[in-house]
């Protein structure tokens, strides 16, 4: 899949493994759920 070897060359230009990406990358995510008050579902 493309994304996930985005995510393998990212990490491996960041000197990190996989799983440390992923992880920092869904914190960043649930910090703008939050911020766009926290519904799955918005009005466009």
């Amino acid at each position: 899949m493309k994304i996930l070897q985005g995510v393998r060359d990212f990490a491996a230009q960041e000197g990190v493994d996989e799983q440390a990406v992923l992880q920092k990358g869904m914190e960043q995510k649930a910090v703008e759920f939050v911020k766009r008050g926290g519904q799955l579902y918005s009005k466009a």
